[in-house]
């Protein structure tokens, strides 16, 4: 088990990344001990901020031979709790800020070599200077960062055509628990040379090792697109109108997102310079986006084709076709602001859980008859990612509620959504991760052998326990 580091390791720390290196001063570690949501509030006696992988490597023999706790740090752009220290005031906090170099880009081979401090909009941006695309897209991109994208297999909003970020590595570098570096940032596609080591670390969420550096997939950038805002009335139309696009389009749609009127009408009542184009008298609305290497793909005539015979059957009402990139930017606005309109609307209830595709409509219905049974003075939000099954099933104060008592429906309402995400076959956790927030709930549902191996993992690669204490596992497995 983890102990408190005395005046001599903490001396031994400050040593391994040197003068700049390190914040101790109350009002500098500040930012370091409350999450995203403020969900946690954690206390630390030193934040280390190494610039380069064999510090990380030095700081983590130190912990392993000291038996001191270390929590990696990223963007704190997490919505469960992982990245921050517990209350103790015995871990160290492992900042990786100042690892953010771009250290190879090879346009021919279509992949990126970069640090784990780099943000992810560094990380775009770098490609696109080589004429590239890195397809991951977050709307926390300027801030999370590449190690905690890694660490939590982050999604986002191109997930059905490119993949979660597991689907986007190569390689990586690794800092193991006692300090051995694993060198793994090979850019090769095919190496079938014993057990998929690297795998073991994407969605880990620091508990198994430390992540220094990544060898990223790209791809060609896109030279024609079509993106439209589509309303409808039922998340049943939505699925079938995702039937026709992938029959018409194929691996084309790059982006399916689902979102609810009130949704919409929050974002454009609380975000300033958003705007909903279609009528509100939509139930629905989906945005809709095609992209293609090809410039020639003649996308926006595609689309057309096929929103003007949905709406022939009736599959679809209003619909419109961005006709310049500022209408689609501002479509993208739309959605991307849906979780900035609910903080400011009040206190929420979030569920990130995913479904099969198929059995979103029943997850919606039969969710929303949960929430409007468990939660009074609460109204359903259930927005997001559609084509991959992805919901953000989130329930919103209703204004004259009462905060504190509206939060408190949470303890009943989270284990019936829970409970009917696996009767449909889903997983609690879609691209969240599962941090502090939803340990006990991993231990309570998870299948007993996957667990057991889960656990056995942690024991094999961190023996002490120094890697993000209490995350993911609870503390002591």
């Amino acid at each position: 088990m983890p102990r408190s580091p005395d005046s001599r390791t903490l001396a031994e720390l400050k040593g391994a990344v040197g003068a700049g290196g390190w914040l101790e001063e109350p009002a500098d570690v500040a930012p370091y001990l409350t999450d995203l949501r403020r969900l946690y509030h954690g206390a630390t006696p030193l934040v280390l901020q190494p610039n380069a992988a064999e510090q990380v490597a030095r700081i983590l023999a130190i912990c392993h031979r000291d038996r001191v706790a270390v929590v990696p740090s990223g963007g704190n752009t997490g919505y469960c709790g992982g990245a921050t220290p517990d209350e103790s005031g015995t871990q160290v906090v492992l900042s990786m800020r100042r690892m953010n170099r771009v250290r190879r880009i090879d346009a021919a081979d279509y992949s990126l070599v970069i640090e784990a401090g780099a943000t992810l909009a560094e990380a775009r941006a770098a490609a696109e200077r080589a004429d590239r695309l890195f397809p991951l897209s977050l709307g926390s991109e300027g801030t999370a960062q590449i190690g905690g994208n890694l660490s939590t297999n982050a999604g986002g909003t191109a997930v059905l055509r490119y993949g979660m970020m597991r689907d986007l590595v190569l390689g990586l570098e690794v800092v193991l628990a006692d300090g051995r570096t694993l060198d793994a940032l090979k850019s090769l596609r095919k190496d079938n040379t014993g057990y998929d080591v690297k795998s073991l670390f994407i969605g880990a969420e620091g508990t198994l090792g430390v992540i220094t550096a990544a060898c990223l997939k790209l791809f060609p950038r896109p030279a024609d697109a079509a993106t439209a805002l589509v309303g409808l009335a039922s998340p049943r139309e939505a699925l079938e109108l995702l039937g026709r696009l992938r029959t018409a389009a194929g691996d084309q749609i790059s982006t399916f997102e689902i979102m609810p009127r009130i949704a919409v009408e929050l974002t454009v009542r609380h975000v300033q310079g958003v705007a909903n184009p279609l009528d509100m008298g939509s139930a629905w609305f989906l945005l809709v986006e095609l992209t293609s290497p090809n410039a020639r793909a003649r996308l926006t005539e595609l689309l057309t084709r096929e929103l003007e015979e949905a709406a022939m059957n009736g599959t679809i009402g209003d619909a419109m076709i961005a006709a310049s990139l500022a209408q689609s930017q501002a479509m993208w606005k739309l959605r991307e602001s849906v979780p900035e309109a609910q903080r400011r609307h009040g206190a929420s209830l979030k569920h990130d859980v995913s479904v099969p595709v198929s059995a979103i409509p029943r997850l919606i219905e039969e969710g929303t008859a949960l929430a409007q049974r468990l939660v009074p003075g609460g109204e359903v939000i259930g927005y997001g990612h559609l084509g991959d099954g992805n919901l953000h099933f989130n329930v919103s104060q209703r204004p004259g509620a009462d905060a504190e008592e509206f939060l408190r429906h949470g303890k009943v309402l989270e284990p019936a959504v829970f409970d009917l995400v696996e009767r449909l076959g889903g997983s609690i956790s879609a691209e969240h991760g599962i941090g502090r927030l939803k340990v006990q709930e991993l231990a309570h549902r998870a299948d007993p052998v996957e667990l057991a191996v889960m656990r056995a993992l942690k024991r094999t690669l961190d023996p002490h326990g120094i890697l993000n204490p209490g995350k993911i596992l609870t503390t002591g497995e």
